[in-house]
């Protein structure tokens, strides 16, 4: 036999357990700071930062709506069947039913239907962000290299020239953007697969050895943000970080124009190996020696 408080005992350790709750709950929920309530408005999502990256934003919401109306549905059946069915007699025997035909189309088409729903959006969506015209404001040359990146501000220095900056894993680079200017971004790798993205572009792209891929976005927000590669590339993968700057159209020129003063920082082509970068044989390009 379970030993049994008393119930004058009970009740006062009952609104001491219910107390303990509301407090712990008042108090995690004191500790959120705007910030942090703004994450959970945006369901972690970084504040979209570029003309594509509402498109993103909008599936990624969509589909945690359309999960937790999944989850209501599973939950409340699961909850309505132990209750329905429950034992309400030690004798009772529940009936035996092989299978339910009506039910078993239902969750066979079901998740059918679900499937087919989220692939159309999500094919709309990836054809409105990857979505390119052939003549960008601007090019950049970006390199993702074990462990850093390179940018190359390409043919926007005097005379033709491309502006150049190579990070390192102790110092890490910075990628300066102009603000509602149309940005295409060439992805090279020399050596493995990297993936590029910044945060509030909510954009990423795998960066692949032999292989330019592409995609454009126009940034929306002037601040500060933050890039990584997204791919495990080896030892110092947790290194390739990078930051970037969204600045206003004569910050930008006076950025360019400050690169230029280093001639270590101004080629004739992109540099697309660098001197921290140990290039493959057989993907050297015109701008690795450098």
């Amino acid at each position: 036999m379970g030993l049994q408080l008393p119930s004058r005992a009970a009740a006062p350790l009952k609104r001491s357990v219910q107390g303990a709750v509301l407090g712990l709950s008042v108090l995690a929920l004191g500790a959120c700071s705007a910030e942090d309530k703004d994450q959970i408005g945006r369901l972690a999502m970084p504040s979209p930062a570029s003309d594509r990256a509402p498109e993103i934003f909008e599936l990624w919401k969509w589909s945690w709506v359309a999960a937790m109306a999944v989850g209501v549905l599973t939950w409340g059946l699961m909850f309505y069947a132990a209750w329905r069915f429950r034992r309400t007699s030690t004798n009772l025997v529940p009936v035996q039913t092989r299978y339910n035909l009506p039910l078993e189309i239902f969750y066979t088409v079901a998740p059918i239907l679900m499937v087919i729903v989220f692939f159309f959006h999500t094919v709309n969506t990836q054809n409105a962000v990857t979505e390119k015209v052939d003549d960008p404001d601007i090019t950049i040359d970006v390199v993702g290299q074990q462990w850093s990146w390179t940018f190359n501000y390409t043919d926007q220095g005097e005379g033709g020239t491309t502006p150049y900056v190579v990070g390192t894993t102790a110092d890490r680079p910075k990628l300066v953007l102009p603000v509602d200017q149309l940005v295409e971004f060439r992805l090279h790798s020399p050596d493995v697969i990297h993936s590029f993205m910044i945060d509030s572009f909510l954009m990423k792209l795998d960066v692949i050895p032999g292989r330019v891929n592409t995609f454009q976005a126009t940034p929306t927000v002037t601040g500060e943000f933050r890039g990584k590669c997204f791919e495990l590339c080896g030892v110092y993968h947790s290194r390739m970080l990078f930051d970037v700057e969204v600045v206003t159209a004569a910050e930008y020129d006076a950025y360019l124009d400050e690169l230029q003063e280093n001639p270590d920082n101004v080629a004739q082509a992109p540099v697309l190996g660098g001197s921290d970068v140990n290039t493959q044989p057989g993907l050297e390009t015109e701008g690795d020696d450098q």
